[in-house]
């Protein structure tokens, strides 16, 4: 996202860096920026913060979100100035953190975004963007073009609204992974065989199905130093969703059965455990290892 601000963005000033593990912004910049021309690292979420117009945030969970809001409501003067937060997180939470900034004077956009790492890196998310349609309308020069594809416009509905879709919409991809997992299984233990599966899958569902088809198959769901969609992570999203179904006095039984697969994935790989390690689970479920 932040390449693609630089290369796309059509900014004014240096785009200022920031995380809360410093060797990370230092290396982005390194890798983006070699000769420090178009970005600057800022020490910490204060200077980052007191220098910007426009700050985007995107953090791993909804503590790491409130945590960091709590610092920069406290510390820094935020009056006109506006925040865009692309945090996958519960929408109670988002309808909250956009109430501390308009407390405060500050705009405040929700603004999530679909897509898995190479979709970012390509320019390729989908942005859903909710809050007061004059904050939006300065939010998306940079999305569409930019850092996405597309965007689903909720311009003057709360800004809860786009966490609240994006929840919902993971639990569309936690259920794709859930179903490829169950007939790869399926598929090896009936005598079928995973590659005949996989050309069905090819042919009735390129894109996303077809990837995480293909990453169970090459075993890449366990193999991977860095995960694409760490289990934590999914998890939390999970939670999410089940906490929302029950608060709306509905049920969400392929959630609930996903998410236990991915507790079994937790148990086997910790923290480096990936969204695709469900294959995994379901496996060793039916008799089979979790590494294929």
């Amino acid at each position: 996202m932040v390449k693609n601000l630089l290369e796309k963005g059509d900014l004014d000033n240096k785009l200022i860096i920031y995380n809360r593990t410093p060797q990370r912004a230092a290396d982005l910049q390194s890798t983006l920026d070699p000769n420090k021309e178009k970005t600057v690292v800022a020490p910490d979420v204060y200077e980052a913060v007191s220098v910007a117009d426009i700050v985007f945030t995107c953090l791993g969970d909804d503590a790491a979100v409130k945590e960091t809001v709590e610092s920069i409501s406290r510390k820094c003067n935020v009056n006109g100035k506006l925040f865009v937060d692309c945090s996958t997180i519960h929408p109670d939470t988002t309808n909250d953190i956009a109430q501390v900034f308009t407390r405060l004077g500050a705009e405040f956009v929700a603004c999530p975004v679909f897509g898995a790492p190479a979709m970012a890196e390509a320019g390729q998310l989908v942005c859903v963007l909710a809050g007061p349609k004059v904050s939006i309308e300065k939010v998306l020069p940079y999305c569409k073009g930019v850092m996405g594809k597309a965007n689903i416009d909720f311009s003057d509905q709360p800004c809860g609204k786009a966490t609240l879709l994006k929840i919902i919409g993971n639990t569309f991809i936690l259920n794709m992974v859930e179903t490829l997992a169950e007939g790869h299984t399926l598929a090896e233990k009936s005598g079928l065989g995973t590659d005949n599966l996989h050309r069905f899958i090819e042919t009735m569902f390129p894109g996303p199905y077809t990837a995480y088809s293909g990453r169970m198959m090459s075993g890449d769901y366990y193999r991977r130093e860095v995960p694409l969609f760490q289990v934590d992570l999914a998890r939390k999203d999970a939670k999410h969703a089940l906490d929302l179904a029950k608060t709306s006095e509905a049920r969400m039984k392929d959630v609930e059965v996903a998410d236990g697969h991915l507790e079994d994935v937790q148990k086997h790989m910790g923290k480096q455990g990936d969204i695709a390690g469900i294959y995994g689970a379901v496996r060793q479920e039916s008799g089979l290892k979790f590494e294929n």
